[in-house]
């Protein structure tokens, strides 16, 4: 767990700069932020972990819960929960913090892209809405709301997924899988709907904020045993990322990227996380036995 109380930049006002705490889920090397305006005490919580054991079945709310006291201690009023994306190595907690706070639960528009992708995989049927009705608020490109008196706008990145998203908050910007820590690069594109071009046009978006920027990652797997970390900068990214600092093009970068993504196997996670977080957070509806069944397709991811 980790936190930034000061803006990078000290000639910016106070009242703009957000106080970012991080929960870091060691199971998935996920990281679950709690973001909120000082001034008011208005929060946002993105990229909520619901712990899964996929040999047993179940889920629990250990991780998210120490989340949850933490804004109960913190006497915070949360507005949000914000999906960067549909994730496919963590179950989403959106549901569980719905039920607790009463909030609705925001994803990027472009969710009915994944949603039309997975319901021909899983044979969903036109049961399954793909409309993104799921969620409570689709978010649309540079849309722009508040968080008390913290700005929040939206950043369409796709490239990992169609519908991954980036919040940029005050001085502040949440990611996503779209970058890693400079030690480690980037996000895979290989996942259906991906597009390693697009990934590459979405990090120079990323990478077109100002230089002091703090960027936080969704992930980190600590690459040479270092301790894990997810705050970054702009200017860090530029100069360092493995994958896609300054001086290499769109060409350069998707050759690496997809050598690298034919070399990696699917996260062990994907089946059954697609299928939640599609919905939103919510398992499949319990059949008539009461039980709620997630599927697994033979043969057909690479």
């Amino acid at each position: 767990m980790a936190s930034r109380k000061q803006p990078l930049d000290s000639n910016q006002p106070v009242a703009v700069a957000p106080q970012v705490q991080g929960f870091f889920h060691q199971p998935s090397c996920t990281i679950t932020y709690v973001v909120h305006d000082p001034g008011s005490g208005r929060a946002a919580v993105i990229d909520p972990v619901l712990d899964y054991d996929p040999v047993s079945g179940r889920s629990s709310t250990g991780f998210i819960d120490n989340v949850v006291a933490y804004i109960e201690a913190g006497e915070l009023q949360v507005d949000w929960i914000l999906e960067t994306h549909a994730h496919a190595d963590h179950l989403s907690a959106a549901q569980h913090l719905k039920r607790l706070l009463g909030v609705p639960v925001a994803i990027g528009e472009h969710i009915r892209d994944v949603q039309r992708i997975f319901r021909k995989l899983f044979n969903l049927g036109d049961g399954f809405a793909i409309n993104g009705s799921q969620f409570d608020r689709l978010l649309r490109d540079g849309e722009h709301f508040a968080l008390g008196g913290l700005d929040v706008q939206v950043l369409h990145t796709p490239g990992h997924t169609p519908a991954c998203v980036t919040y940029v908050i005050g001085d502040c910007a949440f990611i996503g899988d779209t970058l890693f820590m400079p030690d480690y690069g980037t996000a895979r594109a290989d996942f259906p709907g991906g597009d390693a071009g697009s990934l590459y046009r979405s990090i120079r978006r990323i990478l077109d904020l100002p230089n002091e920027t703090c960027l936080c990652m969704c992930h980190d797997y600590a690459p040479g045993g270092r301790e894990p970390a997810w705050e970054t900068t702009v200017a860090e990214q530029r100069r360092d990322n493995v994958q896609v600092c300054d001086g290499v093009d769109e060409a350069q970068f998707v050759r690496k990227r997809e050598a690298r993504d034919r070399s990696l196997d699917m996260p062990r996670l994907i089946l059954p996380s697609v299928q939640v977080n599609i919905r939103a957070g919510r398992f499949p509806e319990p059949e008539a036995n009461g039980v709620s069944y997630l599927k697994i397709p033979t043969n057909v991811l690479n």
